[in-house]
């Protein structure tokens, strides 16, 4: 059974502090011009992976603008209400400027573990929630990498497209309970999902879901490389 814990003023302290740089880095983003499309792909066979620009949604093509906004709320959600678990205990997951270089994740077998931050249901929602570790895949397919969750009741799936070295964006589909795997994005509105994955450690990576269907604003799916993955 989840234990709901008070968030501890050191706890409000840090979030509030990272809500006020999203805040910053939301102004800081309001005039940058769109990136260019994604490279060819090493190998010089001169094929050009997809891009994600003609295949993303309208729907989903706003909630990815919006990601800095989902980033300010979620964060300041998050320090000033209830939530379940350890939010301290993530260090640069939750922080919005901990994105590094060499993005790519190397295919194999992942942990994963989901947190919610913010609420859709305003002050009466929880304000954090952390779960526990299930299983994951990256794995390279002809149309590039694709990330899976494998286990839980909520097991989100989709291909991930280049975008720069910090930066590559998810599309894809939620399935849930006994459904088979999704592989429909476009499809089910519902069940559509936009990711931004980024590499935040060594061997540490997060998938940024802003604005997603249910629950929070905005959820994060943090990578690790499974033990002998």
């Amino acid at each position: 059974m989840r234990q709901f814990v008070q968030s501890r003023p050191t706890v409000r302290t840090l979030v509030r502090g990272l809500a006020l740089t999203a805040v910053v880095a939301v102004a800081a983003c309001a005039s940058t011009p769109p990136p260019p499309p994604p490279p060819p792909p090493p190998g010089g066979s001169g094929a050009v992976l997809m891009d994600w620009r003609g295949v993303i949604t309208a729907a989903d093509r706003d909630r990815y603008q919006r990601r800095d906004a989902a980033w300010t709320l979620a964060l300041q959600q998050a320090g000033r209400q209830r939530g379940s678990g350890d939010l301290t205990s993530l260090g640069d997951l939750i922080d919005p400027r901990a994105g590094r270089a060499d993005v790519a994740p190397p295919p194999g077998n992942y942990r994963c573990r989901t947190v919610k931050l913010g609420s859709q249901g305003g002050e009466d929602g929880l304000g954090y929630v952390i779960y526990g570790w299930f299983a994951c895949r990256i794995e390279q397919t002809s149309r590039g990498l694709k990330f899976t969750k494998l286990t839980g009741s909520q097991r989100p799936s989709g291909l991930l497209f280049p975008e720069n070295d910090r930066h590559m964006l998810l599309l894809g589909s939620m399935a849930l309970a006994q459904e088979p795997a999704a592989n429909s994005y476009g499809r089910n509105p519902d069940r559509d999902m936009v990711a931004v994955l980024e590499r935040i450690g060594e061997a540490r990576w997060r998938l940024v879901l802003p604005w997603p269907q249910y629950e929070s604003n905005l959820d994060l799916i943090e990578l690790v490389p499974a033990s002998g993955g």
